[in-house]
C-alpha cells in the first residue's frame, strides 16, 4: 500500500480526488493509501472465500461484503476520519449501510496480502482494527498460503487465536461454528 501523495489533506479534499480517480484510495488520518492493483490470485481467495461466508451467513443477521466497500469507521471512543476499503467485511450491525458506504465497525474484516501492501495491512491496519473494535481481523498471505486470525480479548487487544500455513481448518471465534479448509481458500492459486 503505497502513500498517494505525501501531504496531508483534508477529508473533502480525498473525496474530490476519488471522484476523479479510478484508483483504489483509503484515507486515514489526512493521510491517501493507494491499494494496489488486484492480482488474479488475489481475486480467487476472494472469491473463494466471500463464496464460503455468503453460504455460512445464509439466513442469519450478518452479511458479507467485497472490495470496494468503503468502510468509514466509527466509534465513540476513537476520532479522526478513516475509510478503508478491505477486501471482505462482515457486517451484523445494518444501521450504518448508505447507499455509497458503511459507517461503524464490521465484526470480521479480512485482508488479503500483496507483495506491495504487506506492511500495511500488517502493522497499520491491525492496530486500526483492534483500536476501533473489529472483534476478528484475518491476514490471509498468497505467498505463504497462510491465514492468520486475530480475535479482540477481555482487554480489547488482538491475541492469535490461528494460524494456519498450507493445510487444515481455520476457524472464526465471531461466527461461531463457521471453519473452511485451506485448500479451498486457496484453489485455484497453485
Amino acid at each position: 500500500m503505497n502513500l498517494y501523495r505525501s501531504d496531508r489533506i483534508s477529508v473533502k479534499d480525498y473525496f474530490e480526488i476519488r471522484e476523479k480517480s479510478e484508483e483504489l484510495l483509503e484515507y486515514i488520518d489526512g493521510f491517501v493509501y493507494m491499494s494496489p492493483s488486484l492480482s488474479i490470485m488475489h481475486q480467487r481467495i476472494s472469491g473463494n472465500l466471500y463464496i464460503k461466508f455468503r453460504t455460512f451467513l445464509e439466513g442469519k443477521q450478518c452479511e458479507v461484503f467485497h472490495a470496494p466497500v468503503d468502510i468509514e469507521l466509527k466509534s465513540e471512543i476513537m476520532d479522526g476520519t478513516k475509510i478503508v476499503i478491505p477486501d471482505l467485511s462482515i457486517i451484523c450491525d445494518k444501521s450504518g449501510l448508505t447507499d455509497s458506504k458503511y459507517i461503524g465497525v464490521p465484526g470480521l474484516i479480512v485482508e488479503i496480502l500483496s507483495p506491495s501492501n504487506q506492511t500495511h495491512d500488517l502493522i497499520t491496519k491491525l492496530n486500526l482494527y483492534m483500536a476501533y473494535g473489529v472483534q476478528e481481523y484475518w491476514i490471509v498471505n498468497p505467498m505463504l498460503s497462510s491465514v492468520s486470525i486475530y480475535s479482540l480479548n477481555e482487554e480489547k487487544l488482538y491475541i492469535q487465536h490461528d494460524l494456519r500455513t498450507e493445510e487444515g481448518n481455520v476457524t472464526s471465534q465471531f461466527l461461531k461454528g463457521f471453519q473452511v479448509d485451506l485448500k479451498e481458500i486457496f484453489q485455484g492459486n497453485h
